[in-house]
């Protein structure tokens, strides 16, 4: 039997190392590729030829890769798209998502998943886009809620972002306390489908016990003392929108019962009332608590949690995202000047001293802090001294020692060149060895042996972390247990 011609794929990169790396890797597989720098190069490709997919960058020698997506649907509406980018945003990832893009990978990206997802597009070509709603083209900037940051923690998070907008999945957020949780639940509503409708938020834990059902579902006149007027509840007000449940772990247990028989119904009944009524919303809820002790101990019912982490979005905390520190910093300078502080900006050795921090009240501190910069600093430049002089050393817990950003990798990088002594042409493998075995018992033991858990942690594809665990001779049995 003849073997079958190789499916052709075009590359549009000019970057010429991440070009080289890909062609190779998508030759392996068998692909024929034809590599391009520009959009007039690829729309003459395009003219003289089909291909199974397309890679692109976004940001080519002549233009906007993905802003010219347009015309490449013109001319080949069946083939799937994906795209690579350096530009890590938010508002990049849910371009690439509006564009109907097959996927999206920012940079640096796992070069497995890559050729993962070119195999996936090169036998799924046929995928409709008939389906899709459109978004209009007039839509300003301004009317969406950016999330800031670009580091690798963050992409996970926008990547799951826009693969929820086309869909009313029900998303479960979890993160640590002033992560953003709300940001990322008004981001889902804003850029979705259902962003014309209301978005009603809810914060159970600051709801008393006795009224969380009345507040949830509305009551009728004279259902209980002081019930003078019948009341909308929440469900009801964000019919045809999004309804975000915060705090959903110190939801009480009635009110839990009561909740997970709307979710499987799609109807809601007013206290005191015998009709029910049918709402049309999607859920999105979010907690700071870990739900899994509190299912195991009877507090958090365990069918409740499956009905809401259909989809679950991870926030990491501000200290695992010290990258992102600096252009949130700016961010919200800029956010204190609309505001009416006076305008002010940081140098690179105050955002320095920033990162440094520990930040256990995550973004929502650095927010606070930065707000308290522009009020009380005297100069237009706020520097290191002046920041330290505004508001302080940070005040640690007893026993921990202040982080200097490198000083540990530096310190133990010297010490192991001292009593390795690597043969020459080894030093960058043996070192990177060194250091990643480590790092991964690290992941393995915050998550207690969990190698998807842990592979979300390191921000690498699960693939990739057990062939390292593989290769590096780890044993993840010995981490399981309580994370």
């Amino acid at each position: 039997m003849p073997k079958s011609p190789p499916k052709p794929i075009l590359l549009v990169e000019d970057d010429a190392a991440i070009a080289t790396v890909i062609i190779a890797a998508l030759e392996d597989e068998g692909f024929a590729i034809s590599h391009c720098t520009s959009i007039s190069a690829r729309d003459r490709l395009l003219a003289g030829g089909q291909f199974a997919v397309m890679l692109t960058d976004v940001i080519l020698e002549d233009g906007d890769g993905l802003a010219s997506l347009a015309a490449v649907r013109g001319s080949a509406p069946d083939m799937p798209v994906i795209v690579l980018s350096a530009q890590n945003t938010l508002d990049t990832a849910v371009r690439a998502s509006e564009s109907d893009a097959f996927e999206y990978f920012p940079k640096p990206f796992d070069l497995d998943e890559l050729v993962h997802a070119v195999r996936q597009a090169a036998g799924q070509r046929t995928a409709s886009t008939e389906d899709v709603e459109a978004r209009g083209e007039g839509e300003s900037d301004g009317a969406r809620m950016p999330l800031v940051g670009r580091s690798p923690a963050m992409q996970t998070v926008y990547r799951m972002i826009t693969r929820v907008l086309r869909n009313d999945l029900t998303v479960l957020i979890t993160g640590e306390s002033g992560t953003g949780k709300e940001l990322v639940a008004e981001a889902i509503h804003e850029l979705g489908s259902r962003r014309t409708g209301p978005f009603v938020a809810v914060n159970t834990a600051a709801i008393p016990a006795d009224l969380v059902e009345s507040e949830l579902f509305g009551h009728e006149k004279g259902a209980f003392t002081g019930a003078i007027a019948q009341a909308i509840g929440k469900f009801e007000q964000a019919n045809g929108g999004t309804l975000f449940l915060d705090e959903i772990g110190d939801m009480p247990a009635e009110a839990q019962t009561r909740l997970l028989r709307a979710l499987q119904s799609g109807r809601i009944r007013r206290v005191g009332g015998r009709q029910e009524i049918a709402v049309n919303v999607r859920i999105v809820a979010a907690t700071n608590r870990d739900l899994a002790p509190m299912i195991a101990a009877g507090t958090f019912r365990e069918d409740l949690f499956y009905r809401l982490n259909v989809v679950p979005i991870e926030l990491p905390p501000l200290r695992e995202r010290r990258e992102d520190i600096g252009a949130l910093s700016q961010h919200f300078l800029v956010l204190a000047a609309e505001d009416g502080l006076p305008r002010r900006y940081l140098t690179p050795d105050a955002i320095a001293r920033l990162e440094q921090r520990s930040w256990r009240g995550n973004v929502r501190e650095l927010r606070n802090v930065v707000y308290r910069l522009a009020l009380m600093a005297r100069e237009e430049r706020i520097d290191a001294d002046t920041l330290v002089d505004l508001i302080g050393e940070e005040v640690l817990p007893s026993g921990q020692a202040p982080r200097e950003a490198g000083e540990g990798f530096a310190t133990a990088l010297a010490a192991w060149l001292a009593s390795e002594v690597p043969p020459s042409g080894t030093v960058y493998h043996r070192a990177l060895a060194a250091f990643e075995k480590p790092l991964i018992e690290h992941a393995l033991g915050r998550t207690g042996g969990n190698q998807l858990r842990a592979a979300q942690l390191l921000g690498i594809n699960r693939n990739t972390l057990r062939k390292r665990i593989g290769e590096l001779g780890l044993e993840p049995d010995r981490f399981s247990g309580p994370s």
